[in-house]
């Protein structure tokens, strides 16, 4: 056969004939223009309720729209749901009735529900208002759904809907008891005494009519005009309504103004800042409870909670008083010509301080009305609430006794540093008694259930996490994802309900979500590598073949070819346990000459970007390609603070900020030296947001070991910046000043030695622009050189607008090359 034939007989095979010429290498215009040219990612993937299809959404490229895609799985086919087609569509995060012979889901902010035998979808609301959580009442007669705080019950067999309580923050009207100026007036005068007699017996006999005939719309509860209801969670039995509220009026604390330059309308305008740490603690929480039958109402005090009435700041206070008398001390010294020192006023103030019992929230209460941190079991006679002390040093979960209205401890999380945001899944399992719950209490997260009452047994085991436990239909298994074979490798495990042994389910290391058919038989898995986006597959829960089931990217990005990074351990000189990280390196790396270095240092320091997914940082990925090609080597490390490694690894950074991330991003340069010819004088760091303050830490404390840094977006002192996440690690500045000072770049400024890039967001709104502002006046005043800081008018904290993208990274590779080639 001649070599035409073999040519022709390849193309009609779909065989190429020989290797694709690979494409040319990646310019900074291609890695920041718009991610389109990639291929966007698979997002929100559920699955049909018949089990036969599977459904997800996409980006249309050249547009922010996501389309609504279905895969049928029998033949494959992949199609957009078109408008007139949704009206039959499923819908995401469907709930079962306890036979599974209904389902019920919301979809464009209305509810509806399935039967599962006949196919038939009945639209159950059709208004304006966004419809949430819907879940079978436990005989399966209702369907409840909620509506911000208020909740609706739904009559199958009736196809009649009304509310299922009214709650109101408000005053009973008919509650209130006469002054002694109107008790003299019912005493003196007959015929007052009898109208207000006849008012009383029409308002009970009412009442005993409403609660008598279901066909009319419940007695509302009134709690009082000073509260604000901030979520809300009835029970599927209808018997109970948990209430959380808040004091009405809570002050936020004083709120800055972000400016707008570039504009619509041309003119500058204003919006409002976050808060600020310390200026307020967030509005404290409490409970109500709701006896819907009855209707009567009971408060569910956290008196009782262990360690609710403990300080665990009490140290803490003592420390900052104690500096605070030292410095007043040095000041005055001599000031008071033998007179008596003045009272110690702060360590008066410290003793207020000391709470009797500590103000509550509870555990990621949804900001839309829900009850996020509530969990009721399927019977609705069991419930169980997580709770936070306002400090976040303490978690509990506690189950409710209705018969004495109190809350039960079953669990006590506590950590002298502070509880992650992480890992707080929890829930009752099929047999409506078993509450399970995800802890770090061993110093990594794992699954643990118990009896109420009982003592609880840990399911998984280990020195690596659990995460996102979901029971299987029947109720034997909990599925859950975890890094069990390295800290780098997710994957879909499961492990019995009863207890036994961590089974592995899929082989794909780079898994990021899962979810369950509705026979349990089968996981459709999200899951992505270095350089492949999110990607849907399907595999049964046995661990067979894996069938893929979309490939998004774009003919040009696959023809592309990569550099792979290399997951490495670097030995650490301050911990036993090792710092992962990603090696950017040439394939034709040549270790007889010394070569140039960057670190890249990832944002939000709690989360995890040494794994085997597709980064959040792709960008970046494809900017380090580029710097290989230029020669330089690349190092982007998983410091202490970051997620994946533990407890300990997490809460190394609690009061001293940019201290242990800063040891370990230098033990990475001595590694580099030591392991990749790298020379010393020319290594470069930048990074965004945390990695913006890092690279300020770097260059201010380590001016030796840096010798330039791009810093984006950066923290520059913790005092501006939000409360939730800043007093976790640092308390409040106004408690733990100490902390404030060692972990804020301003206070170090004076260190900067070698050039500095700052790029800004104008209009973030997460790191505020004038934090940037603030330290390059400080700059300026302390008449450093080579530094410079670049704002971008119309992007926010994450860059949405290609230009930005560009012309921030053509600085910062500009700053590269000019300092260390």
């Amino acid at each position: 056969m001649d070599r035409l034939a073999v040519a022709c007989l390849a193309a009609l095979l779909g065989i190429a004939a020989a290797p694709a010429q690979a494409a040319p290498s990646i310019t900074l215009e291609q890695a920041m223009a718009e991610p389109d040219w990639i291929g966007a990612p698979v997002e929100n993937p559920y699955w049909g309720l018949d089990g036969k299809s599977v459904y997800y959404d996409l980006k249309r490229s050249g547009s922010p729209v996501r389309d609504r895609h279905r895969i049928d799985l029998g033949d494959g086919r992949d199609t957009v749901v078109e408008p007139a087609a949704m009206a039959n569509a499923d819908g995401g995060d469907a709930v079962y009735d306890r036979s599974r012979t209904r389902a019920a889901f919301v979809r464009s902010g209305d509810v509806f529900m399935r039967d599962l035998g006949s196919g038939r979808l009945v639209q159950v609301t059709r208004t304006p208002d966004e419809e949430a959580s819907p879940q079978f009442s436990a005989d399966g007669r209702s369907l409840h759904y909620r509506v911000g705080t208020a909740w609706f019950r739904y009559d199958i067999a009736g196809a009649i809907g009304g509310p299922a309580a009214i709650v109101k923050a408000e005053k009973d009207p008919e509650a209130r008891q006469p002054d002694d100026f109107g008790a003299d007036q019912l005493r003196w005068f007959s015929t007052l005494r009898k109208d207000k007699a006849d008012r009383d017996a029409r308002r009970q006999h009412g009442e005993e009519f409403v609660k008598g005939d279901p066909t009319r719309a419940p007695l509302p509860f009134h709690l009082g005009d000073d509260v604000r209801i901030e979520g809300t969670s009835l029970s599927p039995n209808g018997r109970w309504m948990l209430v959380v509220t808040s004091p009405k009026g809570y002050e936020k604390g004083k709120q800055g103004k972000l400016q707008r330059f570039v504009t619509e309308s041309g003119y500058e305008e204003q919006e409002d800042e976050r808060t600020r740490v310390g200026r307020n603690d967030p509005a404290p929480q409490s409970l109500v409870l709701l006896d819907l039958q009855k209707h009567t109402q009971q408060a569910l005090s956290s008196e009782d909670l262990p360690g609710i009435h403990d300080d665990p700041l009490e140290a803490v206070r003592e420390e900052n008083a104690a500096r605070k008398r030292e410095l007043q001390a040095d000041a005055g010294a001599g000031a008071h010509d033998g007179k008596a020192a003045p009272k110690d006023k702060d360590k008066d103030k410290a003793r207020k301080d000391e709470p009797a019992a500590r103000a509550i929230r509870i555990v990621a209460d949804a900001e839309d009305g829900g009850g996020g941190g509530i969990a009721w079991s399927a019977d609705g006679a069991a419930l169980a609430i997580q709770i936070r002390a306002i400090d976040n040093k303490d978690r509990w979960i506690a189950t409710v006794d209705f018969d004495r209205g109190r809350l039960v401890c079953q669990h006590r999380l506590t950590d002298p540093a502070w509880i992650n945001w992480n890992f707080n899944e929890f829930g009752w399992e099929r047999d409506d008694r078993t509450l399970w719950y995800v802890s770090e209490e061993t110093g990594f997260a794992q699954l643990y259930a118990k009896r109420p009452g009982g003592k609880a047994s840990a399911l998984t085991s280990g020195r690596f996490e659990v995460s996102a436990p979901a029971l299987s239909p029947d109720g034997r298994w909990f599925y859950l994802r975890s890094n069990a074979e390295a800290p780098y490798r997710y994957d879909v495990y499961r492990v019995p309900a009863g207890g036994g042994k961590l089974e592995r389910v899929t082989n794909l290391h780079g898994m990021q979500q899962f979810a369950l058919s509705p026979d349990g038989s089968r996981l459709a898995v999200l899951h992505s590598s270095a350089y492949v986006p999110a990607q849907l597959a399907l595999v049964t829960v046995d661990g067979g073949a894996v069938r893929e089931l979309t490939d998004t990217r774009t003919p040009e990005y696959k023809a592309r070819t990569w550099i792979e990074p290399r997951i490495v351990e670097l030995p650490s000189t301050h911990t036993k346990q090792p710092i992962y990280a990603k090696f950017y390196q040439a394939k034709d790396f040549d270790a007889s000459k010394k070569h140039p270095a960057v670190l890249f240092v990832h944002g939000a320091g709690y989360t995890q970007n040494v794994h085997e997914q597709f980064p959040y940082y792709f960008r970046e990925q494809m900017f380090h390609n580029l710097l290989v090609e230029e020669g330089y080597v690349v190092l982007d490390m998983d410091y202490r603070a970051s997620e994946g490694y533990g407890r300990d690894w997490r809460t190394a950074i609690y009061r001293r900020m940019g201290h242990p991330e800063l040891e370990d991003l230098v033990d990475g340069v001595h590694w580099l030296e030591e392991n990749a010819a790298v020379d010393p004088r020319r290594v470069g760091v930048y990074g965004g947001s945390y990695g913006g303050f890092m690279t300020l830490m770097a260059m201010f404390r380590a001016p030796e070991v840096f010798r330039a840094g791009a810093a984006l977006r950066p923290v520059t002192d913790w005092t501006q910046y939000n409360h939730e996440y800043t007093s976790n690690i640092l308390n409040t500045p106004q408690l733990d000043p100490i902390a404030y000072e060692r972990s804020s770049p301003i206070e170090f400024a004076d260190g900067l030695r070698g050039p500095l890039l700052i790029a800004h967001g104008m209009i973030d709104d997460n790191v505020l622009f004038e934090d940037s502002v603030r330290l390059y006046q400080r700059l300026i005043e302390l008449h450093k050189d080579d530094f410079e800081l670049a704002g971008y008018p119309l992007d926010r904290h994450g860059f949405t607008h290609a230009d930005s993208w560009l012309d921030e990274y053509k600085r910062i590779h500009k700053l590269f090359q000019a300092n260390l080639r």
